[in-house]
């Protein structure tokens, strides 16, 4: 759960196209644009049991309802935010609302698991193209001397209107129907139509900045071999278990291919996607090494939680809902303490030891899963995982901007974005496997994250046993982002 900071300062030349008097508008449709894609993001975590029963949907079909809009989003992000520059934000970003309000509505009137994973690919496309247009277009928007405040409004809301959806979305799915769950999806319109309008009646049209163009072989390579990996890690339809060795053979050579020759196509190309001379930087590339694990981590317990919740412990979505709760206001009361804090310390303690709480958050995850005690236990490690992670969101990103020079700034926190959609991709692809084979293990009568009414001892504790092997995971991944933190990244302020 990261705030998308993907936008290039905007020029001097061009930051007062809009008058001051409709500046207020972009900033109403920037918080609501983002709002669609964070609260997206989360509550369909939450939905996925209420998916299952309504669509039929089997384990893996429902990772691919996750996966399809990140691989979109992962992608074609970095290509999202140059378009703008190219085509005028203006344009480019109602663009995205537009395909993204469109696509939502496809998701509402779903018919099959299949037409949902098309829909939600195309959803990912929108929000490639919305996310990094909703910062982009309030920093050209503002001058300089009102810029910070406008952001920390749209942080402000945006943190919010994330920490709200959860808790609303759940209340909203608690009430039985199965097929409530689209209201979820069908919400984006009323919210879309009004951004839109804001943008296109209140806002006058920018001039595009820049004629370099889009690296669109690129953006179809990342697509393929993302798409082959997390699809070789996934497994096929109906087969319970890790994946076989055969079938992640087949899918991952071909996907490691394509990802050789999207490596070589941006070392080739002069105006590359992702440019990859920032990776011989040291703090730069331990930082996204960090932020892949952690991110690996935070998307896989996200993900796999609230299904072990509702179909293996019985709880309630709406309160299933509040697990989201204790992070999103962590990171959102936090972030800005913690932002000041590192100029001081230096990034390595406060991202070392934010990482490490997670650690801790987890491990005690996987120690007392099975105690099967909500409040007492399970809320008590979630907090502690949100402090943690509110230790490491600003200073991961202070130190990723510290690791290059100016120049470079849009192009690297685009990368560090695209690095934590791409973490939660393959978290949610790999740890699929994982949770299916503890389960299978285990003895469990059904199949891992399927509901079972009414919920059987058995079908439990098999569902317990999953998820504890999914924390142990994350707790170690998450302990060795601390132990790069502490060795790689730098352990003073680099502004005395």
């Amino acid at each position: 759960m990261s705030l998308p900071v993907t936008a290039k300062p905007a020029s001097t030349a061009f930051q007062d196209y809009c008058p001051k008097s409709r500046r207020r508008f972009v900033l109403i449709a920037a918080i609501l644009a983002s709002a669609m894609g964070f609260i997206d993001g989360s509550v369909v975590s939450i939905a996925v049991p209420a998916i299952r029963q309504s669509l039929d949907a089997s384990l893996t079909q429902v990772q691919w309802i996750n996966n399809a809009y990140m691989l979109a989003l992962s992608a074609l992000i970095l290509v999202g935010g140059a378009a703008g520059d190219k085509y005028g934000l203006k344009r480019v970003f109602a663009g995205g609302i537009a395909f993204f309000v469109v696509a939502s509505i496809a998701c509402a009137f779903a018919t099959d698991s299949d037409m949902l994973i098309a829909a939600r690919a195309a959803q990912g496309i929108g929000a490639a193209i919305m996310v990094p247009g909703s910062l982009a277009i309030i920093s050209k928007t503002y001058p300089v001397e009102d810029r910070a405040r406008a952001i920390g409004i749209w942080a402000a809301s945006s943190a919010l209107m994330t920490a709200i959806g959860p808790v609303l979305g759940g209340a909203l799915l608690s009430i039985g129907n199965p097929d409530v769950w689209r209201l979820i999806f069908a919400i984006n319109l009323p919210v879309g139509a009004i951004a839109l309008y804001l943008l296109l009646a209140r806002v006058p049209q920018d001039a595009p900045v820049s004629d370099v163009p889009l690296d669109r072989w690129g953006a179809v390579l990342a697509t393929l071999a993302l798409g082959l990996l997390a699809w070789a890690l996934t497994g096929p339809e109906g087969e319970e278990g890790l994946p076989s060795g055969t079938h992640m053979l087949s899918f991952g050579i071909p996907g490691l291919v394509a990802l050789v020759a999207f490596l070589w196509s941006q070392n080739r190309n002069p105006h590359p996607m992702m440019p990859l001379r920032l990776f011989a930087v040291r703090a730069f590339s331990a930082a996204n090494i960090v932020t892949f694990l952690l991110y690996f981590a935070l998307s896989a317990v996200l993900f796999y939680l609230p299904m072990s919740l509702v179909t293996g412990w019985g709880v309630s979505e709406a309160q299933v809902g509040l697990v989201f709760l204790p992070i999103t206001v962590a990171i959102a009361a936090g972030s800005s303490t913690f932002g000041r804090l590192v100029a001081r310390t230096g990034p390595a303690l406060l991202i070392g030891g934010g990482c490490a709480l997670v650690a801790i958050a987890y491990a005690g995850l996987a120690i007392g899963f099975g105690w099967g005690r909500f409040w007492s236990h399970l809320y008590p490690c979630m907090c502690l995982m949100g402090f943690g992670m509110a230790m490491v969101v600003a200073p991961l990103s202070a130190s990723v901007m510290g690791a290059v020079s100016t120049d470079d700034a849009g192009a690297a926190s685009g990368i560090n974005n695209a690095v934590s959609r791409i973490a939660g991709l393959v978290a949610v692809a790999a740890m699929g496997g994982v949770a299916s084979a503890a389960y299978v293990q285990a003895g469990g009568p059904a199949g891992f994250g399927q509901p079972v009414d009414p919920v059987a001892g058995d079908h439990r504790m098999a569902v317990d046993a999953a998820f504890v092997a999914i924390a142990w995971i994350t707790a170690v991944l998450s302990a060795i982002s601390s132990g790069i933190a502490f060795a790689y990244l730098p352990g003073r302020p680099s502004v005395p």
